[in-house]
């Protein structure tokens, strides 16, 4: 409570040399120790000094196995916590490498609503790192999203939507979002969803369609003009650009196909 209220208190807390011994209760066999010490550890990662800190401890491991095997809770805040030190660039690369993203993948597909999305902003900040983004696909990471574009009484369609335009940036990531046949999905949320929610789905979109003619065609055959149309007159920023180059390229494949016939 002193480390979730106070900043100098995380401070204070952490100069007195709690941080390792709570990384030893993380192993606790008592789950309800499990939960204070991984809530502890979140609120004092706040903190940005004591970031290093924590993962000098060796935290990140123990983090690890309370995010698998922990009462919900302790699962829900160990995410948070992934969050938080992953703020910092090289711990994408050691977070990346111990095992988490499956455990955050489990999360995000069983979890409660606040396990999923304490999952989903720990797995969008992980994906930033090129090299964590194959290990992200690789653990199933795509079908548990388009769900989740599917079901919009979850409300973590923006969520969603800005891993996939991350994944979408990576070979592997493209065919997963392809194989989950994501562009019907992806074409009407251009066409009836919010600002931010059409910008990423055209983001998507376009780095599948840049890479696959097929996934062009596909797109021109769901009626994709219309909506990309509107919003490259309307969206974002972002948004505008997008749709102005999903449109140019598709009309240079809609021009191709045309000269073969």
């Amino acid at each position: 409570m002193l480390a979730k209220r106070n900043a100098e208190n995380r401070v204070c807390i952490a100069e007195a040399g709690a941080i390792p011994l709570l990384v030893k209760l993380l192993s606790s066999p008592d789950l309800c120790t499990q939960e204070h010490a991984v809530t502890a550890l979140l609120n004092l990662s706040i903190h940005d000094g004591n970031k290093g800190k924590i993962v000098n401890c060796g935290a990140i491991g123990p983090i690890v196995e309370v995010l698998k095997n922990g009462s919900m809770e302790a699962r829900e805040n160990a995410a948070a916590t992934l969050f938080s030190l992953s703020v910092v660039d090289d711990n994408k690369v050691t977070i990346g490498a111990s095992g988490a993203i499956p455990a955050l993948v489990n999360l995000l597909r069983d979890g409660s609503l606040r396990g999923k999305k304490d999952a989903a902003t720990a797995l969008f900040n992980l994906s930033i790192y090129q090299g964590n983004k194959p290990k992200a696909v690789r653990a199933q990471v795509v079908p548990p999203l388009m769900q989740l574009l599917k079901d919009p009484s979850l409300d973590m369609v923006d969520e969603a939507l800005a891993i996939l335009a991350i994944l979408a940036t990576h070979p592997e990531g493209r065919a997963a979002i392809s194989h989950a046949s994501a562009a019907p999905v992806l074409v009407e949320l251009i066409r009836t969803g919010s600002p931010r929610n059409k910008e990423n789905a055209a983001a998507v979109l376009l780095a599948l369609c840049l890479h696959d003619p097929v996934q062009t065609a596909l797109v021109r055959q769901l009626g994709a003009y219309g909506p990309l149309t509107e919003l490259a007159k309307s969206g974002t920023a972002r948004g505008r650009r997008k749709a102005g180059t999903l449109i140019d390229h598709m009309n240079k494949g809609a021009s191709r196909a045309y000269e073969k016939v």
